[in-house]
């Protein structure tokens, strides 16, 4: 069976919840939903381009420590609280993944854990042999 590596954040929801930022078995890497969060305060409030942003360097930074980079990104699922407000976060995507191209879902759902988070961010990666 090949190697679980975990990457946690220190989150104060990763034990309670039970879950860590990322998982990586064999070439596949999981990456958990992932909000604009950093150090328990929301960062860009009201900004969903800041927001979307913020989330996908922390999901890059993730990835690194798994060992994967977003050249091996396959999926995202971004979730939105305010669908129009798809270009300002798809802006944020494209500036990650414009040469990449992962296929991506966008979707709008009624809320998140906090309500000044506005966009929520999952990513799959298979990293190349």
């Amino acid at each position: 069976m090949a190697e679980r590596v975990r990457v946690f954040t220190g989150s104060p929801w990763e034990p309670v919840v039970g879950y860590c930022r990322a998982v990586r078995v064999g070439n596949i890497v999981e990456v958990a939903g992932t909000t604009a969060v950093r150090n328990g305060e929301v960062v860009a409030k009201g900004d969903a381009y800041g927001q979307a942003k913020a989330v996908l360097e922390m999901i890059e930074a993730a990835l690194r420590e798994a060992g994967a980079a977003l050249q091996d990104v396959v999926r995202t699922r971004m979730f939105v609280t305010d669908i129009s407000q798809w270009e300002a976060i798809g802006k944020a995507h494209g500036e990650f993944f414009r040469d990449i191209c992962p296929v991506a879902t966008m979707v709008e759902v009624k809320a998140l854990i906090d309500p000044d988070l506005l966009v929520e961010i999952e990513a799959q990666a298979i990293i190349r042999d």
